[in-house]
């Protein structure tokens, strides 16, 4: 069977610069093209995450105290991987699947992996309970970090319980928690970040054409663009200015900053307020009650941005890189499309096109097959076999899953199953993608099609 399998041939490579879809979406039905800022039309380089993890590091030096022996402890890129969960109150990092399941070997206390053991004691066994999650990611008990600000978050949370474990130093992992959630976010909403930034823009920023060539493809096709970003305008023109050039206004016919999202998604009454661009101030009199291609508006509501515009539902493709706070309301409240910017995709499709990982996940499923089908048997010769295969794939499930983090394996996948990141990527995003310019490699006219994946009860369809 093993050498069936390795004379088996290999699935073939996976385009990282396509587009892929999990509802079926016609770009023919698009007239109007929305994008977040952040992360989304600006890439960021990983310079930005040392910043970040630097200045939230700082925060919680300057403000609150904490040892300054955490200015020796630098930034790893590689410890967490995004859509990890944090137990507020057990102050573990981990990771749950789709069924809400602990994937074992992926829960950490600090930088110190818990054993399997000692998980299932702590847990009752894998499974976290409904209640104890969150329609969006946030609660008391479980707090999931899913925007690209999280990896400097989860990594300085985890280097501060480690330094504490290690120095014998008492603790509360909720205080730990909220301690570093607030440093970090402090650093966004003091400006602290944005002018950081703005300082060295060459440093943070990805710059090249295909942005424009983006833009300027929809705009000459006749579509309608918007920008709705929580940052503000002079941050976001400073970026685009330098993407794009200094007339970045005018491919747009509506630009919203300091948005708030996700509260513009659920209030009705917060109004527009036209900012200048000059003076760098917000309108305090009249209210808006049409929008001018070009002007920049702050604040404001989604029912009040569809009731002035008359942009509805499929009509619209909203892109942008959190799966809450930029796709799930928009999709669910006014049936919007909704595009998903996944950077971690380049990465882990290179690894999934591998030769090592492609005869490692055939032969691994060649192995589930066997087992499935001699468990019926009960003579102690077969129930060796199947033991042996079972270290053997075993041993498979950690090699996938070591290749794409040691610590925690892939962003989509447990072992088997698909993350709970995954699951709510498939409900809230239609299409997703590694960067919003491998939109420009298909026609407005395109229709994406989802995979047709057999159901447990159906037969697999080969064709070709």
């Amino acid at each position: 069977m093993k050498e069936e399998a390795d004379a088996q041939a290999l699935y073939e490579d996976v385009d990282s610069n396509a587009v892929f879809a999990n509802n079926e979406t016609d770009l023919n039905d698009i007239d109007v093209y929305g994008f977040d800022y952040d992360y989304t039309l600006s890439s960021y380089k990983e310079s930005l995450h040392y910043l970040l993890y630097n200045l939230g590091r700082d925060a919680l030096i300057r403000h609150l105290k904490y040892p300054k022996a955490l200015l020796e402890v630098d930034f790893d890129p590689n410890f967490a991987v995004r859509g990890l969960h944090f137990d507020v109150h057990k102050g573990l990092l981990l990771k749950i699947d789709a069924f809400h399941n602990i994937q074992l070997g992926t829960v950490y206390r600090g930088l110190t992996p818990v054993p399997d053991n000692e998980v299932v004691q702590l847990y009752g066994g894998t499974h976290v309970p409904v209640h104890k999650m969150n329609f969006h990611g946030t609660s008391r008990h479980m707090h999931q970090l899913m925007d690209m600000f999280a990896l400097p978050e989860m990594t300085l949370l985890a280097n501060a319980i480690e330094h504490f474990i290690n120095n014998n130093i008492p603790f509360d992992p909720e205080y730990v928690f909220h301690d570093v959630r607030g440093a970090v976010q402090g650093v966004h909403k003091s400006g602290e970040l944005h002018a950081e930034v703005m300082k060295n823009i060459e440093h943070y920023i990805e710059k090249g054409p295909e942005v424009a060539q983006l833009l300027n493809k929809l705009v000459s096709e006749g579509k309608q663009l918007f920008l709705i970003t929580n940052s503000e305008f002079p941050f976001v023109n400073k970026g685009m200015a330098y993407m794009l050039g200094n007339d970045w206004c005018d491919m747009f016919d509506v630009i919203i900053t300091n948005s708030r999202k996700p509260q513009f998604y659920n209030e009705h009454s917060r109004p527009f307020r036209l900012y200048d661009k000059h003076s760098h101030t917000q309108s305090w009199d009249s209210k808006v009650t049409q929008f001018k291609k070009g002007q920049v508006y702050q604040e404001g509501n989604l029912f009040k941005l569809q009731e002035m515009t008359h942009w509805y539902g499929y009509k619209v493709l909203y892109i942008g890189d959190h799966v809450y706070s930029d796709l799930a309301d928009p999709t669910l409240k006014l049936g919007w499309r909704t595009g998903a910017i996944i950077p971690e995709l380049e990465s882990e499709i290179k690894t999934i096109n591998s030769e090592t990982f492609k005869k490692s996940v055939t032969w691994q499923q060649g192995l589930q097959r066997l087992i499935e089908k001699m468990q019926v048997y009960d003579h102690p010769e077969s129930q060796a076999i199947i033991e042996q295969w079972m270290k053997e794939r075993n041993h498979l499930r950690r090699v996938t899953k070591e290749v794409f983090n040691p610590q925690f394996g892939s962003l989509f996948r447990t072992y088997h199953n698909p993350t709970y990141f995954t699951r709510r990527l498939s409900r809230f995003a239609d299409i997703y993608m590694s960067s919003v310019v491998n939109v420009t490699n298909y026609s407005t006219s395109h229709t994406f099609y989802p995979r047709r994946a057999a159901l447990p009860h159906e037969q697999p369809i080969h064709i070709g």
